[in-house]
């Protein structure tokens, strides 16, 4: 089962602490942010979904090279984003990992580095 559709990518990333829904871009992309800090967005209506998250810039080298549906990400910064495409080739629990590590990230926790 694929339990990545929008609902269930989007409960989770409103799951972090503090985590706000926004459009500043419009329509179409859900921009979910930790006081004004972006640290998710989700491309609406985008058969496979994906999702773009902050990530630290060595993890993310080491997520493009390992996988490809992991891409530099779309319109952001690519240094510090990766958009991943959601089709299975990272599972669940590794995505939500990457979730709580773009969190960590944008509100400075200390908190593990996903290992993949």
């Amino acid at each position: 089962m694929n339990e990545m559709n929008h609902k269930t990518v989007e409960q989770y990333v409103l799951s972090m602490p503090n985590a706000k829904l926004d459009y500043p871009f419009g329509e179409g992309v859900a921009v979910y942010k930790v006081k004004e800090k972006m640290f998710a967005l989700i491309s609406e209506n985008k058969e496979p979904l994906n999702i773009s998250l902050k990530c630290d810039p060595k993890l993310a080298e080491v997520l493009r090279e390992k996988y490809e549906t992991v891409m530099p990400g779309y319109h952001l910064n690519k240094k510090h984003w990766n958009t991943i495409v959601l089709t299975g080739q990272l599972d669940w629990e590794e995505i939500k990992g990457l979730i709580r590590h773009s969190h960590n990230l944008v509100t400075k926790t200390d908190a593990e580095t996903p290992q993949l």
